[in-house]
This record gives C-alpha cells, structure tokens and sequence, in this order.
C-alpha cells in the first residue's frame, strides 16, 4: 500500500501542480526507510540506498536533455528505495512501456506523429551538429506531454498486482 500512496500521491500533484513537492518526496523517503527498518532492520536499510541510487544512474542522462523531470526521478528513487535495485529496474522498464503506449496513443489520435518524429530528429541533427543541448520537452501544452508520474503510477500497480 506504501507503494500505491506514494506513486498515487504523485500523480494527482503532478496532475493539479504540474510538479511533485520535494516536501512528498521527503516524506516518501523517510516512510520507506522506516519501513525498511522496521521490516529488516539494518539489513532492510543496506538495500535501501541501492534502491534509491538506481534511478539516478539509469535516468540521470534523460534529466540532462530534459526528457524526464526531476520530479519523476525523484519519485522513482523514493520508490527504489522500497523495492530495491532490482526491482525498480523493471518498475523503470514498464514505466516506460506504459508511457510509449499511452503516447502511441496519443499520437496517432491526434495524427501529430509526422511531426514528433520530425521534432526529433531536428532534435538529434541540432544536439549532433552544434554539440550544446536544449530541453527536449517543450514547455507548452501539446497533446505528446505526458505526466510521466501516470506510467509510473501503472508500473507500481503492476508490481503490487504481481506482475514483476
């Protein structure tokens, strides 16, 4: 359940605030730590700091282009820290199939996916060319920006369904 309210939590801020608050993060923190303690003493703790460690090192390049926010890795490490490294990898992996297929989704309902795939690989050429990088998410409301907290909220769900 600690999971679900954590990733649950997430969205709807996500959804109404445009950002996850660091004060959630924190607190999603430290619930997971005192869970893990209380679940296995020190020994919950040493899996603990790996799980929350992880997304950091898989995701850290997409905060650096600007393809994920800092919110969602965030949120990810709070999460890690609960399922350990090897879970949150898959929670990573299906996060990410969630949002490709809600983004498929999107796009071809929209009939914009000409023009995404142009946008990146103007994207590429630019960041190739010139070797600088800009934010690859633009910031006005188009229908391809997703809340990524929502995939993620799908993959934690899966989990606690027993799926992975």
């Amino acid at each position: 359940m600690l999971l679900l309210t954590i990733a649950g939590v997430s969205v709807v801020m996500d959804l109404y605030k445009m950002r996850v608050k660091n004060s959630w993060i924190l607190c999603s923190f430290l619930a997971g730590a005192v869970t893990c303690f209380w679940q296995k003493g020190f020994a919950g703790l040493t899996r603990f700091i790996p799980g929350i460690l992880m997304p950091l090192a898989v995701l850290g390049w997409m905060f650096y282009f600007r393809m994920l926010g800092p919110g969602d890795i965030k949120v990810f490490c709070a999460l890690g820290g609960i399922m350990g490294p090897v879970k949150i990898l898959w929670c990573i992996w299906f996060s990410f199939l969630c949002g490709a297929g809600i983004s498929l989704a999107i796009l071809l309902c929209s009939g914009e996916i000409r023009q995404r795939m142009a946008y990146l690989a103007a994207y590429l050429m630019e960041y190739l060319q010139t070797g600088s990088h800009k934010p690859y998410y633009r910031r006005e409301s188009t229908p391809e920006n997703i809340h990524f907290t929502v995939p993620i909220f799908m993959s934690v769900m899966l989990y606690t369904g027993g799926l992975y």
